[in-house]
């Protein structure tokens, strides 16, 4: 018997990339599924672009106040009617099979929850495939977001992820964290006893941000919580999640080599990173153009990283801060 699949799709003014996402999902090859849209409280009307799909989609769509992407993905999780609930940004593309493909991948293999690959579209800009160049490859994350061969145990991330509506349930679903939700709820999963896998065949065209002070602000914030991360799931932090922070540090410690000591041993070492860096990447994009621009994403995503990560490190570790005094804007109340 096929597993059933319930799409939730939180979404905050997002209503071009909305439209995107739902004409991406008229075209499954699989069209046996629901979709569930929770507007949280966007500032703009998104019932006329909703309207636009209602007779081809099997749509719910509600709307509620504010309340951040984890609760609001629950708000949308306790209306789904199906047996898995997958959960995508509302940013994203999928491809015709997507649907086809997860259903075929939850029979073959075992597991609780499940995520995929994000790549970038051959229509988005250079700058957006630069982005998704520096967010998946192998210099930076470790290429943890595109490669399963890369990790050893996946966490699924909230832009193409799915879980047993009743294992869902029995974690609590996304907890009050506004950022950094998603690996919480898969070492939630782990630390409960449930298995998580990664589906090679089920990747989505992850949109992210458009420039680089937008990205820069957005990877800061990731780096803000991975220290909080770390002291709710002890038992899964890894020394390799400091190593934005060490090559902020290493920057710095480079140029004072530079000035105090007139040697450049340390600059030659990011010389020979960039140069790699630009190597793969041309590899990879086939775009001089791409390459050079994934050069900058990738300095911008391991500095805004680190700097974000050594910060929450001090506050939650020397000035001794709860993370919700540190950086409220990173917790929402439970409902």
């Amino acid at each position: 018997m096929k597993p059933t699949i319930s799409i939730i799709v939180a979404i905050f003014n997002r209503r071009d990339e909305l439209f995107e996402l739902l004409n991406s999902l008229t075209q499954q090859t699989d069209k046996d599924f629901e979709i569930i849209i929770v507007d949280d409280g966007s500032f703009i009307d998104l019932t006329p672009t909703i309207r636009n799909f209602e007779d081809i989609l099997q749509i719910k769509y509600f709307r509620k106040e504010n309340s951040g992407p984890g609760l609001t993905r629950n708000y949308g999780a306790k209306r789904a009617e199906n047996e898995w609930l997958v959960f995508v940004d509302s940013d994203v593309i999928v491809e015709k099979d997507y649907i086809e493909n997860s259903k075929k991948d939850i029979l073959e293999i075992p597991c609780d929850a499940f995520g995929g690959a994000d790549k970038a579209h051959k229509g988005f800009n250079l700058m957006q495939k630069a982005i998704s160049y520096s967010m998946t490859s192998v210099f930076t994350t470790g290429g943890i977001r595109g490669n399963k061969k890369a990790v050893s145990k996946f966490q699924p991330r909230s832009f193409n992820m799915g879980v047993k509506k009743a294992v869902f349930n029995k974690v609590g679903g996304f907890s009050e964290m506004r950022v950094g939700e998603d690996p919480d709820l898969s070492m939630t999963l782990w630390e409960n006893g449930y298995t998580t896998a990664f589906f090679d065949n089920i990747s989505v065209y992850h949109k992210r941000r458009v420039d680089f002070g937008k990205f820069s602000k957005q990877v800061y914030q990731f780096g803000c919580a991975r220290p909080i991360l770390n002291q709710r799931h002890p038992n899964y932090v890894k020394i390799s999640f400091a190593f934005p922070t060490i090559f902020l540090i290493g920057y710095f410690m480079g140029f004072l080599e530079y000035f105090i000591f007139g040697r450049r041993i340390i600059l030659a070492f990011y010389g020979l990173y960039s140069f790699l860096v630009l190597f793969h990447a041309l590899l990879v994009t086939r775009n001089i153009s791409i390459a050079a621009m994934a050069v900058i994403s990738t300095y911008i995503q391991m500095f805004s990283y680190g700097y974000g990560f050594l910060k929450s490190w001090i506050l939650l570790n020397i000035v001794r801060m709860k993370p919700e005094e540190a950086f409220p804007k990173h917790f929402y109340k439970k409902d």
